[in-house]
């Protein structure tokens, strides 16, 4: 996939993950259907499999969820800069949509975070806070649940039956690590090989 991008382009991407950011409650993951919707489906600078590998990569990866956000933005930056084909010289725009997208996923929530969680603190015992701390849990997983549904719903095409599969994992996943010690590490690695078996079955 190759793009054209001009600077208009970049600040419409930076002002965008900008705005997300401040609707990343549970935090960044749980704004991937919209950055899919506006990444993939409105302006297309992402394909499907980019998208969906780029938080895959990213959640095996060691380090803080928040490392899928720089997948993206450095895809954004490479099919901008004439995709791999291009060579080296499409790494200079995969590193600027690598910190574009950083800087402004970052920025607003990190200021507020600081400002808030302060505020927070020095008020955990009044009644507001406390109603917020617990209005906001079922948004919370409102937002991982519409992202596992994203997730779950562009692999493939093998319609009910492979989605069903990966339903179906996922809430086996769900139920081992509230019932059992095994470590989540142990979890993602059986999950990869039972959809590898799935996928390459289809």
């Amino acid at each position: 996939m190759i793009l054209h991008f001009t600077t208009a382009d970049w600040l419409v991407l930076f002002t965008h993950f900008l705005s997300l950011s401040l609707l990343a409650i549970g935090g960044a993951i749980t704004t991937a259907p919209d950055m899919h919707h506006y990444l993939v489906l409105e302006k297309s600078w992402l394909t499907e499999g980019q998208f969906t590998s780029s938080i895959a990569l990213a959640q095996a990866a060691p380090g803080p969820n928040l490392l899928f956000i720089a997948v993206l933005g450095w895809n954004v930056g490479l099919n901008a800069g004439g995709g791999i084909a291009a060579g080296m010289q499409a790494w200079l725009p995969a590193l600027a949509g690598v910190v574009i997208a950083m800087v402004g996923i970052l920025l607003p929530s990190t200021t507020l975070t600081f400002a808030a969680a302060r505020w927070g603190h020095n008020n955990r015992e009044r009644r507001i806070v406390r109603a917020f701390k617990q209005g906001m849990s079922p948004i919370v997983i409102a937002l991982l649940v519409a992202t596992g549904w994203i997730l779950a719903s562009s692999q493939g095409s093998g319609g009910i039956h492979e989605t069903g599969w990966l339903w179906l994992i996922t809430f086996a996943t769900i139920v081992l690590m509230r019932t059992t010690s095994i470590h989540m590490m142990w979890l993602l690695v059986a999950g990869a090989v039972i959809g590898a078996t799935i996928h390459s079955a289809a």
